[in-house]
């Protein structure tokens, strides 16, 4: 495999960028004209001793804004651990560096513009879980790259990488068509990778979790549900536990990924805005573009749909179900478990039933095993596709328990557990684990709703816990106020660096300015000053108690109304996507 680059200096000049491999024995320069942005390849004497130098980490790639182009750089990056004899990173800072000198050949609001598409690139950039690796493919599972060609094997790491996963690839397009610059840039995935060295009978073995998240249908919690007209999920995460053993390895594959059909929920300032299934789409169209996509990529699918079936979640799973059965499809079982249901009353040790549910399914499955002398010896024959409504914290918490199965099973098979021994019973290796994903958790929930993930004292203490219950609590405050005024900002910044949406160079005009409604303005500066003058009546109590009480009836009266109002009309007091159009769903 042809590898990149793994360290660099950035020299500056008022005409030029100049990017120099500081690897060993490598003469290698990329010079990029700030004018004509122009790329090619050049040595270091070609350097001035006028430039501005600096260290960087690695390029992310490049974009288009109002003010012209800017190069994204990795400016500081943290070990995360060896995988495969490989060093993993995260890029933990970035920079975001403009080809123009100055902005003044903008107009006011072309700056303003630029200003607010530089705090959305940087929104993105500041989102924790961007992982990269020089010399190995992060993009692909164990089993996909032991099932590769020797072309494939050959290719460099741009060429190669899984699409799906590559979050970088719109800032890489014109890295991507010369492919001698291919060795300065890094297919960067997003969501959460950790690493571990675990001990168990005196045996020492690396134990890891890779999740990588999709940029096709990438979004936040409200505004992308669903699927699209290709079959791409919204909130589609594949998760890789991995162990290395002695020079063999071992992999354990899962997904989740919104359930695939039409559907929407967009914020109106309820708690929980009631979720609408489209009524003029072919759902079954979707729903097996979706599938034939799964099976090409994952062999066998086994459905674990964890929503309610009851209340607003209900026509869902029935929709779901009936789907999956018109389907008629061999390779695509499908499972609905009530999550909430089974576990009420603080009942989670009703999960092992689920747990038995799949448990002939997942060993029919198996998982994919290598072993010292590089042959595989078994492969992983189909996936758990696990999904709730938002596919975080009811599915991460399933998805812990199948992969502590799997591992017991791989533990066992190479030796690292005697007959009889419990992966649970390893309480050092247990705490680790238990946190491990809690961790994956509140990374994916991070990423997608805003904030940590819900449920993680099970996950990480094998039990529910009434403190648990109050962060929950304290976590689904903060989620209903970001998806309501600020997940808006959040999509467009998402659209924006996944080329979803792009600045044209010609028109200049953007859809940043739309005029708000008269409602948005008015509506709480009345419901407000009512509030205010009930407390104020309240509290400066009028010559007779009916005086006060007529004054506290009718501004208290004329702030509920207002209240009322608003909340009939929230879709237009909430932070809305503005640069992409999402489907609209009846």
């Amino acid at each position: 495999m042809a590898t990149a680059y793994e360290s660099f200096n950035l020299h500056t000049t008022p005409e030029r960028f100049f990017i120099e491999a500081c690897d060993d024995g490598a003469n290698d320069v990329l010079a990029i004209d700030r004018v004509s942005t122009e790329m090619t390849l050049t040595v270091r004497k070609d350097i001035p001793p006028s430039a501005v130098t600096r260290p960087v980490c690695g390029i992310m790639g490049t974009i288009r804004l109002v003010a012209g182009m800017y190069l994204i750089v990795i400016t500081k990056k943290k070990k995360v651990g060896d995988l495969l004899g490989h060093l993993v990173w995260k890029a933990v800072e970035f920079d975001v560096i403009s080809y123009k000198k100055t902005v003044l050949h903008l107009t006011d609001n072309q700056m303003q513009d630029n200003k607010t598409f530089l705090s959305m690139i940087n929104n993105v950039l500041n989102t924790d879980g961007f992982y990269f690796a020089a010399d190995y493919d992060l993009t692909h599972t164990l089993q996909r790259l032991a099932n590769t060609s020797p072309e494939f094997q050959e290719m460099t790491l741009l060429e190669r990488a899984d699409q799906r996963f590559v979050w970088n690839g719109h800032l890489l397009r014109d890295f991507m068509t010369q492919p001698e610059l291919h060795k300065f840039a890094y297919p960067v995935v997003h969501g959460y990778i950790t690493m571990h060295s675990c001990c168990i009978n005196g045996k020492i073995f690396g134990w890891n979790i890779i999740s990588r998240r999709s940029c096709f249908r990438a979004g936040v919690r409200y505004y992308v549900r669903g699927i699209d007209s290709e079959g791409h999920a919204a909130n589609f995460v594949e998760t890789e536990q991995i162990i290395q053993y002695n020079g063999s390895k071992a992999s354990f594959v899962q997904t989740r990924g919104s359930i695939p059909f039409y559907w929407s929920q967009r914020p109106n300032l309820k708690y929980k805005p009631k979720p609408q299934i489209s009524k003029n789409t072919n759902h079954l169209d979707g729903l097996q573009r979706h599938f034939d996509s799964q099976i090409i990529t994952y062999g066998k699918q086994v459905i674990l749909n964890l929503i309610n079936q009851k209340g607003s979640e209900k026509p869902l799973e029935l929709a779901f179900s009936k789907m999956v059965s018109s389907l008629a499809n061999g390779m695509v079982k499908y499972i609905a478990f009530d999550f909430h249901k089974e576990c009420s009353r603080m009942r989670w040790h009703r999960l092992q039933i689920l747990v038995d549910m799949v448990a002939e399914m997942q060993d029919e499955f198996g998982y994919f095993l290598v072993d010292a002398d590089g042959s595989v010896i078994v492969q992983q024959e189909g996936t758990f596709r696990s999904n709730c409504m938002d596919c975080l914290d009811r599915t991460n918490v399933v998805q812990s328990l199948l992969a502590r199965r799997s591992l017991q099973s791989q533990l066992q098979k190479m030796s690292v557990l005697h007959v009889g021994q419990r992966v649970e019973e390893q309480t050092d290796f247990e705490k680790v684990y238990k946190n491990a994903w809690a961790d994956n958790a509140n990374a994916c929930a991070k990423q997608y709703a805003g904030t940590g993930a819900l449920k993680t004292d099970f996950t990480r203490t094998g039990k529910r816990t009434h403190v648990g219950l109050l962060m929950d609590g304290w976590n689904s405050m903060i989620r209903y106020y970001k998806n309501n005024f600020s997940d808006g900002f959040r999509q467009d910044s998402i659209d924006l660096f996944l080329g979803n949406y792009a600045v044209d160079e010609v028109d200049m005009s953007t859809p940043l300015h739309e005029p708000k409604d008269w409602k948005f303005l008015t509506l709480p500066i009345i419901m407000v000053v009512a509030f205010s003058m009930c407390i104020i009546c309240l509290l400066m109590a009028g010559d007779t108690w009916t005086e006060t009480l007529a004054y506290v009836l009718f501004w208290g009266t004329a702030s509920v109304v207002t209240a009322g109002v608003i909340l009939f009309n929230g879709r237009d007091f909430v932070d809305a996507p503005k640069l992409v159009q999402k489907e609209k769903l009846d």
